[in-house]
């Protein structure tokens, strides 16, 4: 009884939760990476949520507030979060800010819209998450910082990030099956704006997007009738939607070039699925949309 006790008043003084080390996460993808890597040892707060912009999210005092106590902070980097310098400030030296895209080859990226305040911020692409070469190498990145800030739990770090990266080896594997169904004449990959380069890149697509690397940037008529030209010049055979932007002009595109509306892609890594069910989804759709 007295035992009983005794263990009832200890737990009392334990903390609620287990994890040794809380991680504030601003982009989706990273919150699912954080907790592969991480696993019970790391509490991830999502301050971006499943479906928020990672282009234009800004932290709320209520978020913060989520955040409090958080000893890393991990951020995309390239040029993504224009608040970056603003929450460098309110953080201060109360944790760790890692731009896990940092030590990653960059990709330039295509930004001259006129009138578009963050051009300079992107004159690399910031969408590194869809090469899962380097996914595999942020997992790397990831897992140091958190073999720092908790030193004790280093080995089971490092260890799950071995496991994981092996997920990716296999899905990378998957995603050069899947891709060898499309004719190597017909890898052209139309989007809604310019996310998909990465891909494109590792996986020997020629990417068309519609808009620029940022949602908001939308082609001007001359712009606009040199795009339609391109997709038919190339024999484009499907434009893909995204998920969290259709716009209008895509619906004209598909009118004026008889090319069909494929199925939505993910772009920016919301809607909750994880990385390696939003690579299964988005090449599924794209070997869909292009094979035959």
């Amino acid at each position: 009884m007295i035992r009983a006790l005794l263990t009832t008043l200890l737990l009392g003084f334990l903390p609620l939760t287990a994890a040794d080390l809380k991680v504030a996460v601003l982009h989706p993808l990273l919150g699912d990476l954080a907790r592969q890597v991480g696993g019970g040892q790391v509490e991830v707060v999502d301050l971006i949520g499943p479906n928020g912009d990672p282009h234009h999210f800004e932290p709320t005092p209520e978020d913060l507030k989520n955040a409090e106590a958080a000893t890393i902070y991990l951020v995309a980097g390239m040029g993504l979060e224009g608040y970056l310098p603003k929450l460098k400030a309110i953080i201060a030296n109360k944790a760790t800010l890692i731009e896990v895209g940092a030590t990653l080859p960059a990709i330039e990226g295509a930004c001259d819209h006129e009138g578009h305040d963050h051009a300079h911020e992107h004159e690399i692409d910031p969408h590194w998450w869809h090469s899962i070469d380097r996914f595999r190498r942020a997992t790397g990145v990831v897992a140091e910082a958190f073999a720092a800030a908790s030193p004790e739990n280093a080995v089971a770090f490092r260890k799950n990030a071995d496991a994981y990266r092996a997920q990716l080896d296999e899905l990378e594997r998957w995603v050069k099956r899947e891709i060898s169904r499309i004719p190597r004449d017909r890898r052209h990959l139309a989007t809604a704006h310019a996310a998909f380069n990465y891909f494109c890149k590792d996986f020997g697509f020629t990417a068309h997007p519609v808009q620029g690397i940022n949602r908001e940037q939308m082609p001007d008529p001359k712009e606009l009738a040199a795009l339609v030209a391109d997709l038919k010049k190339n024999d484009v055979a499907a434009i893909f939607p995204e998920r969290e932007s259709n716009p209008k002009i895509l619906q004209t595109l598909t009118n004026d070039t008889g090319i069909r509306l494929g199925e939505p892609l993910i772009a920016d890594g919301t809607g909750g699925l994880g990385y390696v069910a939003m690579v299964r989804h988005n090449v599924t759709a794209i070997v869909k949309g292009l094979a035959s």
